[in-house]
C-alpha cells in the first residue's frame, strides 16, 4: 500500500490481516525506522541514514516474499528512487499495488491528532506519493473506514488482472531490467 503519512495504511493493514485467507505478515516501514538507535543524527547524515533504512526495508520485504510469505507492506513512495528500487527487487506479477488516498484536510487533522509526526509531513508528501499514477486498486480513507478498504482490497485479490500495475510500471520505468512475470 502506498500513501502519505497518516493516510490510514497501517489501519488497513491490520484489518487485512484479520480477513485474508492466507497467513500474512504486515511489514510497516515505521517499524524499520523505529529499530534505529536513538542517537541524534545530524542533518548532514540524515539523508544517507534514511536512504539506507529504506533500502534495507525493501530488501527485507523482498526476502520475506522470496521465502514464500504473503506480505502486506505500507509504504510512502514520495521519492522516485524508492519505487525504482522496489521495481528491481520484487517479483512484479506477485505485487498488488494499492493506492491509499485521503483528503489533505483530513491528513492534516490526523497528523495533528497523532502528534508523532513532524508538522506538515503529509502535506509535503501529498502530491509526490502518487506521482507514478498507476494502481491495481485504490481506496480513499476520507470516505471509507479501514475495514471497508481492507474488504475492497481482499475482494480484488481473487480477480486481479494481468499485467499488474507493478508489471506495467516496471516495463515503463525500468526498461534496463529483464522482463519478469
Amino acid at each position: 500500500m502506498n500513501g502519505t503519512s497518516s493516510s490510514g495504511k497501517s489501519s488497513i493493514a491490520k484489518a487485512l490481516l484479520q480477513i485474508l485467507d492466507e497467513p500474512s505478515f504486515h511489514m510497516p516501514v515505521d517499524a524499520f525506522h523505529g529499530m534505529r538507535s536513538s542517537r541524534e543524527v545530524s542533518s548532514e547524515e540524515l539523508p544517507d541514514v534514511l536512504r539506507r533504512t529504506w533500502m534495507g526495508y525493501h530488501r527485507a520485504v523482498a526476502g520475506m516474499a522470496a521465502a514464500g510469505n504473503d506480505i502486506v507492506v505500507d509504504h510512502v513512495l514520495s521519492e522516485e528512487w524508492r519505487l525504482l528500487d522496489c521495481l528491481g527487487l520484487f517479483r512484479p506479477a506477485d505485487v498488488v499495488l494499492v493506492g491509499v488516498r485521503c483528503s489533505l484536510e483530513e491528513l492534516e487533522r490526523r497528523e495533528q491528532a497523532r502528534g508523532d509526526r513532524p508538522a506538515g509531513l503529509a502535506a509535503r508528501q501529498f502530491r509526490r506519493v502518487h506521482a507514478h499514477g498507476l494502481y491495481d486498486v485504490e481506496c480513499d480513507t476520507s470516505t471509507a473506514g479501514a475495514l471497508d478498504c481492507a474488504r475492497q482490497i481482499s475482494a480484488f485479490l481473487s480477480q486481479r488482472p494481468f499485467p499488474t500495475a507493478f508489471q506495467q510500471l516496471r516495463t515503463k520505468l525500468r526498461p534496463d531490467l529483464p522482463a519478469a512475470g
